[in-house]
């Protein structure tokens, strides 16, 4: 077993003891998750595939969250919120914007990039270095911006 997908089976028991029905809510719904690409696969995940679904998730969050924002129902989008904030306890520390945007000068630097033709070298570049560190969405506005 991964140890992410531990830490995660941990909290859930620690969820249980606690009674944080919605910590448990949101706890289950990532081993859900888990377990589901897992059987799909029919392998079990390691680390980097165990983040790769929260990934997924958090992405998910966000554009529902955006959603029922502009559908004015704030009921929704307070619960998409609390689940958001456990399923990022799960993510690696985010970079700041100010470093995100060092990452990105610096690729267009190393690669001699000019024009957007080099904007999937790019992102194939920064997707390795900054996969779960950064939003990858920031990350194609960046670089759309400094090649345009």
């Amino acid at each position: 077993m991964s140890q992410l997908k531990k830490r995660i089976t941990d909290d859930m028991k620690l969820a249980m003891k606690a009674k944080d029905k919605q910590a448990l809510k949101a706890v289950r719904m990532i081993l859900g998750a888990i377990k589901q690409k897992e059987v799909d696969d029919r392998i079990e995940l390691d680390d980097a595939q165990v983040m790769a679904v929260i990934q997924k998730m958090v992405k998910q969050r966000k554009d529902s969250i955006s959603q029922f924002s502009d559908a004015g129902r704030t009921d929704l989008v307070e619960v998409e919120e609390a689940e958001l904030v456990i399923i990022n306890s799960y993510m690696p520390e985010q970079l700041s914007d100010e470093e995100v945007v060092s990452a990105v000068d610096k690729a267009i630097t190393d690669s001699g990039a000019d024009s957007m033709k080099d904007m999937g070298k790019l992102m194939g570049m920064l997707k390795g270095q900054l996969d779960g560190k950064a939003d990858m969405g920031l990350i194609s506005r960046l670089i759309k911006d400094k090649l345009s």
